[in-house]
């Protein structure tokens, strides 16, 4: 039975004297569904290999100029991950050894069936597919064991944002991610690949603020030998990496004008080319972008191509500050606390009463990635659980202003809403202001109590 089509089309470097046997695999090699290049010896075969990269290379042993083995050697040394089939018609247990030491997948003897190649190149591209998705399951192995990739709260606004993402992910959507620095952009991203029909394909993270301007286009698109000063071997890029998968570009806002274009066309054709390379090839790509900057205004003010935006906005989500959830401090504050090693049981509260007061009062500019530290700083301090006051830090301890809660008219008729409300102003009063306590006493949880406080806020601030 003939081997079935390979699960990824192969870029192929042939090399033999044989003119015979090169016409015969410039049609053979397509027909199996491969793109060939074909080499008359070894030496027009390492050119070929300076100009492009492969999946695959298969030589002859004996060629003139460079042997098989010499042009392996050579395509090794620019492309590591590459390939190499041997094909000759001297067979010997000396060239075998060689070959073997030089990592060679397979040794054919000439003349071979066609079917027998084809067979080889079915295994090639297994080996190729099975590297790549340890790569995904290694990668998901460390997010599992460092990074959890759920999102953390059962407030209505992370409700909401857990609903869009579970909406957008099965899709191959580009999703647009914002928010403020801090919020979890790239856990967002994370959950959306997760939550995505890649899961098994790699989840590739670039900051596209963190790298100098002139190696992010290497960086994204990869590189050919000798592009640029310093580019000594070839480079696959992070698009190209991500083939399959899902690439993050976090910070997008600070991509550079020159960038943005070629970022957009890859978002248009699918088809991408390496720096110094004069041919395109096609990678199947999900992206997903971050910023905490305002993409329209930098559109208004000339920053960000207004096209690429449009391309990137397909599907927005934002995620909101962590001063809009408050009542998820306490969730968030166990979840961090255990991912920082703490022992925690599972009814045994992180922070007192007290502790928790004052950081549900915070305003958290630096929103989770502020708690995350708050809370670390607070475990170096502790012996145990739970974290007091005096463990945060000194900035914490400071008098706080309060905005004041809004009580219904004096002598009006009270709507129930605003029964509730005097009774909450009532107990906060009696207890000078302790929220847990005046929780307890009017028999609700505190999240319930924050709830209801936020939204008679929101209500007092429209009016």
């Amino acid at each position: 039975m003939p081997p079935t089509k390979p699960t990824k089309r192969l870029k192929l470097l042939f090399a033999d004297d044989e003119k015979s046997l090169q016409e015969v695999m410039r049609l053979e090699l397509p027909r199996m569904g491969h793109e060939a290049t074909v080499c008359p010896d070894g030496t027009a075969a390492v050119a070929a290999l300076e100009r492009n990269t492969y999946d695959c290379i298969l030589v002859d042993l004996d060629m003139p100029g460079l042997s098989g083995l010499e042009v392996i050697d050579r395509a090794k040394r620019l492309s590591p991950d590459v390939e190499a089939v041997i094909l000759t018609g001297k067979s010997s247990l000396e060239t075998a050894v060689a070959a073997l030491r030089q990592g060679v997948f397979d040794y054919l003897t000439k003349p071979c069936k066609l079917l027998d190649l084809e067979s080889v190149l079915q295994r090639v591209a297994e080996k190729r597919e099975l590297t790549n998705q340890f790569r995904a399951l290694k990668q998901r192995l460390e997010r599992w064991e460092g990074k959890s990739s759920e999102l953390i709260g059962d407030s209505e606004k992370m409700l909401a944002v857990k609903r869009l993402i579970a909406k957008v992910a099965p899709t191959d959507s580009t999703v647009l991610i914002t928010g403020e620095t801090g919020t979890g952009k790239e856990l967002a991203a994370r959950s959306i690949h997760e939550q995505s029909l890649r899961t098994e394909k790699p989840l590739v993270p670039i900051n596209c603020g963190a790298l100098p301007e002139n190696l992010i286009e290497s960086e994204l698109f990869g590189h050919r030998k000798g592009a640029f000063t310093g580019a000594d071997e070839h480079r696959r890029g992070l698009i190209e990496v991500a083939d399959g998968g899902t690439l993050f570009l976090d910070e997008i806002g600070e991509l550079p004008k020159g960038l943005q274009s070629k970022l957009l066309r890859f978002l248009e054709s699918g088809e991408i080319r390496r720096v110094g390379d004069n041919e395109a090839f096609t990678c199947n790509v999900r992206v997903v972008c971050a910023t905490n900057r305002h993409l329209d205004e930098m559109v208004s003010e000339g920053d960000f191509r207004e096209d690429l935006w449009y391309r990137i906005n397909t599907f927005e989500i934002e995620l909101p500050p962590l001063r809009e959830h408050l009542e998820d401090v306490s969730t968030l504050a166990r979840h961090l606390a255990v991912k920082s090693g703490a022992r925690i049981g599972s009814a045994e509260a992180v922070f007192t009463p007290e502790a928790l007061e004052v950081l549900c009062s915070h305003h958290w500019p630096g929103n989770v990635r502020e708690l995350a530290n708050v809370i670390e700083h607070a475990l170096i301090l502790c012996d145990r659980i739970p974290l007091r006051l005096e463990h945060l830090p000194h900035r914490f301890s400071e008098p706080r202003a309060t905005l004041p809660l809004p009580r219904p008219p004096a002598g009006s008729s009270s709507s129930l809403r605003e029964m509730e409300m005097q009774a909450i102003c009532d107990a906060l009063e009696r207890h000078n202001g302790n929220k847990p306590k005046a929780a307890e006493e009017l028999g609700i949880s505190l999240k319930t109590l924050y709830n209801k406080l936020n939204q008679a806020q929101a209500v007092s601030k429209s009016a």
